[in-house]
């Protein structure tokens, strides 16, 4: 799959999202080079995971544009892979984990074609990547929280895309999970893919991620973490009384 990466992977353009009249995002701007691990961070209600969602064409935006590699997003859309919040997922379905992986392969194959012998060998194998296979059988709704996050985390890699957007992976899984998580971003990192995540924990932020976008509503900042990641930019995003935990090097003055 070749794309063009004298392009930003994702590029946001004056982008406005209202619910009910009230903007949730406003006249966003956003540049996310190729190869970036970034993540995304701000307080409860700051827009994040509709970002992420208004990227995916999830959600219609009042005004403005996203682009992948310089095109629309609907013309490449089969290079975006999304890993959403385990909560907003129906864990009940009738399927078990090898089913879930292989769907990733949907898009390629497109809706005539089953997923044959390859696409099987290929979700083993993507779930051999995320430690899963000696569950490739068993019922997502028997796996535990961290297990049905590497599920769709295998299910993200079984697309084979340039781009992966995550919605909070790491929120509520256990140490396994949260190292297996890591792994794989740093891989694909390694293999040129770009990654951006909506992030919760500020104490980590800068240990696990290359660059940062911290959101409120609007843009607060954009960039490399050493950059971007500052007290000031912080105090922007989450209120100079908001009782939020500054990273522990800020806390220290450094």
């Amino acid at each position: 799959m070749s794309v063009n990466k004298s392009f930003s992977a994702i590029s946001v353009n004056d982008l406005t999202v209202a619910y009910q009249e009230k903007p949730v995002l406003w006249d966003i701007d956003l540049e996310v080079p190729a190869g970036s691990l970034m993540a995304v961070v701000g307080p409860n209600g700051a827009g994040k995971s509709t970002l992420i969602k208004t990227i995916l064409g999830l959600i219609k935006p009042a005004s403005g544009e996203v682009r992948v590699f310089g095109m629309p997003y609907d013309q490449q859309r089969r290079l975006v892979a999304y890993v959403p919040q385990r909560g907003s997922v129906d864990w009940d379905f009738p399927t078990n984990a090898l089913d879930v992986v292989m769907m990733g392969s949907y898009g390629r194959l497109g809706w005539l074609r089953r997923p044959g012998k390859a696409e099987r060998e290929q979700a083993v194998d993507c779930l051999n990547k995320v430690g899963m296979t000696s569950f490739a059988s068993r019922q997502i709704s028997q796996l535990s929280g961290g297990q049905q996050q590497r599920v769709f985390l295998a299910r993200a890699l079984m697309q084979q895309a340039e781009v992966y957007l995550m919605d909070e992976p790491f929120a509520g899984v256990d140490a396994t999970t949260e190292h297996a998580i890591l792994t794989l971003m740093h891989n694909l990192q390694s293999q040129g893919k770009t990654i951006m995540v909506v992030h919760h924990d500020l104490d980590t932020v800068s240990a696990y991620f290359d660059s940062v976008t911290i959101l409120n509503v609007q843009r607060i900042a954009s960039g490399p973490m050493k950059e971007t990641l500052t007290p000031e930019n912080l105090r922007k995003a989450y209120g100079a009384r908001s009782g939020v935990n500054l990273p522990f090097a800020f806390a220290n003055g450094d």
